[in-house]
């Protein structure tokens, strides 16, 4: 059962996004998903900063996949844009994997695609308002993994 959240701004959405990545460790696999302009990417520059990546985080779109390293030996954050790729295969040629066990690896539109790159992780679908003035967004988090699942029940203040 995913635990729901609802972002008022994107301000709100980065400290959500902050508080989960402060609870990642490596081998863990965000996957994100929603509509162009929910906020994917504003919810990988939250994920970030909880990990305590200091360097700025932008969309990966034309390079497909970026990494920013933790400046202090934690675990690295890599942020890929699927976006275009076609298949898992595409994906797989990225060779995410190989630096996994050191690594967080948040995936933009992976939504049926990266969910196999590790059992242990979050699958996080973001929704806009209907109303094109409103900022508000509404999550839905899933885990995946026994990690997660305890961590999502027992962490108190989500603002169900």
């Amino acid at each position: 059962m995913p635990l729901n959240l609802t972002a008022d701004t994107p301000d709100d959405l980065r400290s959500i996004a902050g508080r989960l990545g402060a609870l990642c460790a490596g081998g863990d696999v965000i996957v994100l998903s929603g509509d162009l302009g929910a906020g994917k990417t504003t919810f990988a520059q939250g994920l970030a900063h909880g990990l305590g990546i200091t360097e700025r985080v932008t969309s990966p779109t034309f390079v497909i996949s970026r990494v920013h390293p933790h400046p202090g030996g934690g675990p690295s954050l890599v942020h890929v844009d699927a976006y275009r790729l076609g298949s898992v295969a595409e994906l797989d040629d990225l060779d995410l994997q190989a630096d996994l066990a050191q690594s967080v690896i948040v995936v933009e539109w992976g939504g049926g695609l990266a969910e196999h790159l590790s059992p242990v992780g979050l699958d996080i679908v973001i929704t806009r308002s209907a109303f094109a003035d409103d900022e508000r967004r509404a999550l839905a988090v899933t885990a995946r993994g026994g990690r997660w699942t305890s961590l999502l029940a027992d962490e108190s203040g989500w603002g169900r």
